[in-house]
């Protein structure tokens, strides 16, 4: 998948998350949001040259991000978003949780997108 594909998958998962859990559909709308962080992430790593293809890859580019950026944010807000995944599988996650928590996984993707954009300008 090409790095603008990721984008795209990213801000259309995003969008969808916010549907599905106005229509009450806790467990889908956590595996959107989770998706939604995912791609965001992979197309930042694929920029960069760093390894995206898988769970363990994706943690490290947060934690690498993290450090070149001085934004503990990112690391944080992505370790947020692993919740929603796991609360697909295993629905543990409480309303006020959710509630929390999508916002700063929105920031999360938020963030990373205009890193995306202001590297893609750069190059």
């Amino acid at each position: 998948m090409l790095v603008e594909e990721h984008v795209k998958t990213a801000r259309i998962f995003l969008d969808e998350s916010d549907v599905l859990f106005d229509e009450g559909d806790v467990l889908q709308g956590s595996e959107k949001v989770w998706g939604a962080a995912a791609h965001a992430m992979m197309a930042v790593a694929q920029q960069r040259g760093w390894p995206y293809d898988s769970h363990g890859s994706l943690k490290r580019a947060a934690a690498l991000l993290s450090e070149e950026s001085g934004d503990p944010s990112i690391g944080d807000r992505f370790a947020v978003a692993e919740k929603f995944h796991m609360n697909f599988y295993h629905h543990g996650m409480e309303d006020f949780q959710i509630a929390g928590d999508r916002p700063r996984v929105r920031a999360l993707v938020e963030r990373l997108l205009s890193m995306y954009i202001e590297e893609h300008h750069r190059g």
